[in-house]
């Protein structure tokens, strides 16, 4: 602990004084409004004090993780401990060079792709609802009606853990089903380059209108959630296999299955993790009971249940 606490004190000193915040509530800073406190909470606004930030965690050898919008989260009710990393609002520009997006990671997906069609680039369109930074979008390699951001992607740049800046290559981002290597290696996610194409400008605004309708016609977008809550199954959808077994607006506490689309678990008030967690398994007992088919949490689980 007198090392967190050493940790803390120097990033007091290199960071503005509302960049560091202690016991913050981590259901402010997650979608599904859950999640216990971080012990100490980090706001970042540049490159230079994202590098020091991680510099200084790894000098005192303190556990951290990295927060974008915490669309995909499920943060448990003792909360995080150690240093959370928050690249959201404050690091968030979008610029353009030619067919080149260039956004850093807290930038918005749904912004990041109203700019592209402002700019009249196309082959992002795909990824105007997705509720998430751009961060997070590349650490998990997100989709949406049949698009996922690997195909746009030209370049990303992180910091590792040694507080140093390493540049990747498409390829080199081992982009997978809801994967990347950025998963596996621990580094913090900073900018991201995509690669897009002219279009047509009206064309690009139409799609991105019509998929807004979809998305805002299917989803249970008017309550708190964290998006999609199982992966896909292979040859299955999880929202139909759980609707085909009866399990919509099945509650446990203030978790429930969406009654306007099962794939999703919503917070309907006061909902603790332990309620996702418990209402998680049992829509998997019982698909698994009368399908046959195991579901896998999308939704990421993190800190001290």
């Amino acid at each position: 602990m007198q090392n967190l606490q050493d940790c803390i004190d120097e990033l007091k000193q290199s960071l503005p004084q509302d960049a560091v915040l202690l016991n913050e509530p981590m259901s402010k800073h997650t979608t599904f409004k859950i999640g216990g406190p971080a012990d100490c909470f980090v706001m970042p606004s540049t490159v230079e004090e994202a590098m020091s930030v991680i510099k200084t965690i790894r000098k005192y050898d303190v556990p951290f993780t990295m927060l974008g919008n915490g669309s995909n989260l499920l943060v448990m009710d003792k909360g995080i401990r150690g240093i959370v990393v928050n690249l959201n609002e404050r690091f968030a520009k979008i610029t353009q060079d030619g067919t080149t997006i260039h956004a850093q990671c807290g930038a918005l997906m749904a912004d990041v792709s109203k700019f592209a069609g402002a700019c009249g680039l196309t082959g992002i369109e795909f990824a105007v609802g997705i509720p998430g930074s751009i961060g997070g979008c590349i650490f998990m390699n997100a989709g949406a009606y049949d698009g996922e951001i690997k195909n746009v992607v030209k370049s990303v740049t992180t910091v590792n853990k040694n507080g140093e800046v390493v540049h990747y290559t498409n390829e080199q981002a081992q982009f997978g089903y809801r994967h990347s290597a950025f998963q596996d290696n621990g580094d913090l996610i900073l900018e991201v380059e995509l690669e897009l194409s002219f279009g047509d400008k009206e064309a690009i605004q139409a799609k991105m209108a019509d998929l807004t309708a979809r998305r805002e016609a299917k989803q249970p977008l008017e309550l708190p959630s964290a998006g999609s809550t199982f992966k896909r199954p292979p040859g299955y959808f999880a929202g139909t296999l759980i609707d085909q077994t009866g399990l919509k607006g099945l509650t446990v506490g203030g978790a429930q299955v969406s009654k306007k689309h099962a794939g999703f678990v919503v917070n309907i008030g006061g909902a603790t993790a332990q309620d996702v967690l418990d209402l998680i398994a049992e829509v998997q007992k019982r698909v698994y009971e009368k399908h046959g088919v195991k579901l896998y949490p999308e939704v990421k689980m993190i800190g001290e249940q």
